[in-house]
């Protein structure tokens, strides 16, 4: 967890700022909230910019100061973001590019029992802050769960089983399975070479992995060389920390896939199913492997499992 960025996004009351700090003090990790630090540049508050320039302005420095902590090149933090932010697309966009997104779901009538005498809200100064909370919720729904990594919902939980949830979250290690071409093909194609078992018995068995290891794996397959590309690309952005790839024959000549590979800095296993090194001369070349941390090859549809062992490996080394 200490590596990675933690951004808490919820409606205005939801805890945000509490599980912030609680989980700031236990991780030993700083932490932000955005609606402070754009306080702190405008010299005001935010219900004096919202009176003296509008909401529309305040979502305009919201993101400009969302670009920049993506860009800046910081140790990990935990952001805390205000309750209107994802509502922006380009808003969700760079907070799913800023950290692992929680979104602290909440009813509208705890927010309420919360809030009623807080005059500092902005949205809440109305005839009825029940209903307009309840409006307001329900206009956000769609954004906050679009851009949320996790959700955890607040009501009834105490503060222990809140920062434990996340925790979890935090603590899985997230790792992408690419599959070339063909491999959906499994029980179908070269009984003899590649086994009978098909491609859904890979997945079950990934996923029973995933669930047995704790893991968030995800498991991508195409026939296409840019479609490959652009997964791998992705990963770039999506917090994936390791990949297992079978390229397929991809592996023999794409030099494409081979740059996009070198581009991402994480743990990477290059996986066959069957021994390549026994077979056709081309197929004993490959030119995606000298990017790769290790090559597995020949053990079947076990080398999946254990190309997974390595890249969870890797983490416990750098714990």
């Amino acid at each position: 967890m200490r590596d990675k960025n933690l951004v808490l996004t919820g409606f205005m009351g939801s805890g945000k700022s509490s599980v912030g700090v609680k989980l700031s003090y236990r991780q030993k990790i700083p932490v932000e909230d955005t609606d402070k630090l754009i306080e702190r540049r405008e010299g005001r508050s935010i219900a004096r910019i919202f009176e003296e320039e509008g909401e529309a302005y305040f979502r305009e420095k919201e993101t400009e100061l969302l670009k920049e902590l993506v860009q800046k090149q910081m140790s990990a933090r935990i952001y805390s973001v205000g309750g209107g932010t994802p509502v922006n697309p380009v808003n969700r966009a760079l907070l799913k590019q800023l950290g692992i997104v929680v979104w602290l779901r909440i009813r509208p009538e705890t927010v309420y029992q919360r809030l009623k005498d807080d005059t500092t809200r902005p949205l809440l100064q109305c005839e009825n802050p029940l209903e307009r909370i309840g409006e307001l919720m329900e206009s956000r729904r769609e954004a906050y769960e679009s851009c949320a990594d996790l959700i955890v919902d607040v009501d009834g939980l105490e503060m222990e089983e809140i920062l434990q949830t996340i925790k979890r979250e935090m603590d899985k290690m997230k790792i992408l399975v690419i599959n070339g071409p063909n491999i959906n093909f499994l029980g179908i194609r070269e009984k003899s070479i590649y086994g009978t078992q098909d491609y859904q018995y890979l997945l079950d068995m990934i996923q029973k992995k995933a669930d047995e290891t704790g893991s968030d794996i995800t498991v991508f397959q195409s026939n296409h060389e840019g479609a490959i590309i652009d997964r791998i690309q992705e990963a770039y952005f999506d917090k994936t920390e390791g990949i297992v790839i079978n390229p397929g024959a991809f592996t023999h000549y794409s030099y494409a896939i081979r740059d996009a590979l070198a581009s991402i800095t994480v743990p990477k296993v290059e996986i066959h199913i069957s021994d390549i090194t026994a077979r056709e001369e081309f197929r004993r070349i490959s030119v995606t492997a000298p990017v790769c941390d290790r090559q597995i090859y020949g053990k079947g549809l076990e080398g999946y499992l254990m190309a997974i062992d390595h890249i969870l490996g890797t983490k416990q080394k750098n714990l």
